[in-house]
């Protein structure tokens, strides 16, 4: 069956996501993704990636018809767009560094075909850097977590642990004091190299594979 992702500007009311989802529901069409937003206190944005989509045309036809609903587009999924997205957490510098590392590498797979993205966020303190690693978990297509800092454990090696046992994200880690070394799948030295390899790790069109290094520090 098709996939689509559609984006449809409806007026802020109650009941428009629910009759939306239920025509869905209806038509026998999966959402597997959603992401819903207030543009003003008129309108608003409902972003979905669907699949099972028997007809495209005849099904958005009907999503126009709701009286609330004012437009609907057809676009690209997000993955198609955007890819694989590496998250580098941690001390500006750091961070900084880390990221020119992945965002040199990214463009040379993306050039190839392949599309990886790269976010960022400078944090300091251990519960701030903690509550930006769980939240990793609920964030879509992550494919690797770099934490960029100078000192790192607690509960943040508490929440590596919570993400890494219900999500498949690779954790790379500088080297730094800190138990959080011991429980990244990879420790580099090197800023620079540590963004080069997170997006080895994810990338479809480079031959690396974690599983196979005989030591996990470089």
């Amino acid at each position: 069956m098709k996939e689509i992702a559609i984006n449809i500007k409806a007026r802020n009311q109650p009941g428009v996501l629910r009759d939306i989802t239920a025509l869905m529901a209806r038509c026998g069409i999966n959402i597997i993704y959603t992401h819903l937003f207030i543009e003003d206190k008129d309108s608003g944005s409902i972003y979905m990636e669907l699949e099972d989509v028997k007809n495209t045309e005849t099904f958005i036809h009907k999503i126009k018809n709701f009286e609330a609903v004012q437009q609907v587009e057809v676009h690209r999924s997000l993955s198609d767009i955007y890819g694989k997205r590496i998250i580098i957490i941690g001390g500006g510098a750091q961070v900084a560094m880390v990221a020119q590392g992945a965002i040199t590498e990214s463009d040379r797979h993306n050039i190839r075909g392949e599309r990886i993205s790269v976010d960022t966020i400078p944090l300091v303190g251990e519960e701030e850097l903690a509550e930006a690693v769980s939240a990793v978990g609920r964030l879509p297509r992550v494919g690797a977590l770099v934490l960029a800092g100078s000192l790192m454990g607690g509960s943040i090696s508490v929440a590596i642990d919570e993400i890494k046992s219900e999500h498949d994200v690779i954790v790379i880690s500088l080297n730094m004091p800190g138990s959080v070394t011991e429980k990244a799948d990879l420790v580099v030295t090197d800023p620079i190299q540590a963004g080069v390899m997170a997006v080895m790790a994810v990338a479809d069109t480079a031959n690396f594979d974690l599983k196979k290094l005989n030591r996990k520090r470089f």
